[in-house]
C-alpha cells in the first residue's frame, strides 16, 4: 500500500470525512428503472471479501468515519453481512442497512441487530402493491410490509425511502400514509437524481413542473401532521426544477466517500462515470492516502478548480459549483458549472427538459432499461424461509 502523508502535510486535506456509503454488492432482486448504480455493474467475483471489508471499515474509522450506510444493490445478498456489521460496530461506526426488504427474516435480522446494526432504511416504490411491484420489476410489496413489521418488532429505528418520479408523484398522500401505518420514524421523499440507469430512463421518469409543484404542496401540508406523530418527513429537492445547484455531497471530498463493491473509492456514488478520474481502490492504497492525496479526491475539492461563473460567485462556498457528475452527464465536461444552476451558461439544457410539453400519461413505465439482476438474487430469501421453517420445528 502507498504510505499517506500526515494530514497536515502539503497537498493534504485539512478536513476528515465522517460518513461512508458502503456499496457491498451490485446484485439486487429488484430492477428499478431509476437505479443510480452504474450501467456496468460489478460482478460477484470482483467484490471485496469479508476480510477486505473488515480492513476497509477499520481504516474508515481511523480516518474519522462515524456513520456508514450499508447499501448496494441489495446488501442482504452478502452472506457475510453480519460479519461486516460486526466489523463496523467494533470500529465504532454507526450502521444503517439500506434494503429492499426482500429476503430479510426474523432470525437474520436478530443476528444483524446482535452484531450492532443500529437502524434500517426500507425502500418503497409505490403505496399500491401492484404498482410497487411493476416499478420494482418483481413482486416485493408484501415482503416490504412484512419486513417493516419485523424491524419494529426488533426495536430498530425504521426509515422509509421513496424515489419519486412521474409514476408515483400522484400517490404521495398514500405513500406518506405508509409511514405511520408501518411504524416508521422517518420517510425520505427523494426526487429522482438522474445518474446511471435513471439517466438512461429519464424520459420515462421526469415529471412535469405542475405535478411536482402539487407534490411539494402535499409535503408541506402533511409534514406538520406527521410531525405530531413524531415522524420526520424529508423532501429531497429535485435538481432540474429549482434553478439552484445542490452542494453535492457537501462538497467534493469534503465530508464523505463511497466504496463500491470492487473496492473502488469515490467522492460520490456516481463519480465513476467521469472519464479520466482514475479512482483508486482499497486493494491498492490505504484510505488515508486516498482521501488526502489522490487526484480523485483533490481534483474538485474546494474552489480553486472553478472557472467562471463559479469562481466569482458568492455561492461558491455553499454549492461548490454544484454536482460534478451532473455537469458531466449534461455537458460532457465535469468542470463546468452544474447546468441545474440558473447562472450556468448551460442552464437551458435543464430548462428545455422541464419546460417541454409532458409526454402522454401512461399507466406503466413502458419499456425502460433496467439493471441486470443475477439469478441468485432471491437465494437469501429462500434460505431465510428454510431457516425459519427449521426453527419452527
Amino acid at each position: 500500500m502507498a504510505s499517506p502523508r500526515s494530514p497536515g502535510s502539503p497537498g493534504t486535506s485539512p478536513v476528515r470525512p465522517w460518513a461512508l456509503l458502503a456499496e457491498l454488492t451490485h446484485g439486487c432482486p429488484l430492477r428499478c428503472p431509476y437505479c443510480s448504480n452504474p450501467l456496468e455493474l460489478a460482478t460477484k467475483s470482483a467484490e471485496l471479501t469479508t476480510a477486505e471489508w473488515e480492513d476497509a471499515l477499520r481504516q474508515a474509522a481511523d480516518l474519522g468515519v462515524v456513520s456508514a450506510h450499508l447499501s448496494g444493490g441489495e446488501p442482504l445478498l452478502r452472506p457475510d453481512l453480519t460479519e461486516i456489521v460486526a466489523a463496523a460496530d467494533g470500529a465504532g461506526i454507526h450502521t444503517q442497512l439500506v434494503t429492499s426488504g426482500v429476503g430479510l427474516g426474523r432470525a437474520r435480522l436478530g443476528r444483524l441487530a446482535d452484531a450492532g446494526l443500529r437502524s434500517v432504511q426500507l425502500s418503497v416504490q409505490h403505496a399500491d402493491p401492484a404498482t410497487n411491484d411493476l416499478i420494482a420489476g418483481r413482486r416485493s410489496f408484501t415482503d416490504k410490509e412484512r419486513t417493516a413489521a419485523l424491524i419494529r418488532e426488533a426495536g430498530l429505528p425504521l426509515g422509509l425511502n421513496v424515489v419519486l418520479h412521474r409514476h408515483n408523484l400522484d400517490a404521495l398522500d398514500a405513500l406518506l400514509d405508509l409511514a405511520p401505518a408501518w411504524g416508521a420514524d422517518r420517510i425520505e421523499l427523494a426526487n429522482t437524481q438522474f445518474y446511471g440507469w435513471a439517466l438512461r430512463n429519464r424520459a420515462a421518469l421526469l415529471p412535469s413542473r405542475e405535478r411536482l409543484a402539487v407534490a411539494a404542496r402535499t409535503v408541506r401540508r402533511r409534514r406538520a401532521e406527521l410531525a405530531e406523530q413524531r415522524i420526520e418527513v424529508v423532501w429531497v429537492v429535485p435538481d432540474y426544477f429549482e434553478g439552484n445547484a445542490k452542494p453535492c455531497m457537501g462538497g467534493w471530498g469534503a465530508i464523505s466517500f463511497t466504496i463500491t463493491p470492487d473496492g473502488t473509492v469515490l467522492p460520490c456514488p456516481a463519480a465513476a462515470a467521469i472519464p479520466g478520474l482514475d479512482a483508486p481502490t482499497v486493494r491498492d492504497h490505504d484510505l488515508e492516502w486516498i482521501w488526502h492525496r489522490s487526484r480523485t479526491f483533490t481534483r474538485y475539492r474546494g474552489t480553486a478548480w472553478m472557472r467562471e461563473p463559479c469562481r466569482s460567485c458568492d455561492l461558491r462556498e455553499k454549492d461548490f459549483g454544484g454536482c460534478r457528475c451532473q455537469a458531466f452527464a449534461l455537458t460532457g465536461d465535469a468542470s463546468a458549472t452544474d447546468p441545474a444552476c440558473r447562472f450556468s451558461p448551460d442552464h437551458h439544457l435543464v430548462r428545455d427538459l422541464v419546460d417541454a410539453p409532458p409526454a402522454p400519461a401512461s399507466p406503466t413505465l413502458g419499456e425502460p432499461r433496467r439493471p441486470a439482476r443475477r439469478a441468485a438474487a432471491v437465494a437469501p430469501e429462500e434460505a431465510e424461509e428454510a431457516e425459519e421453517a427449521e426453527e419452527a420445528h
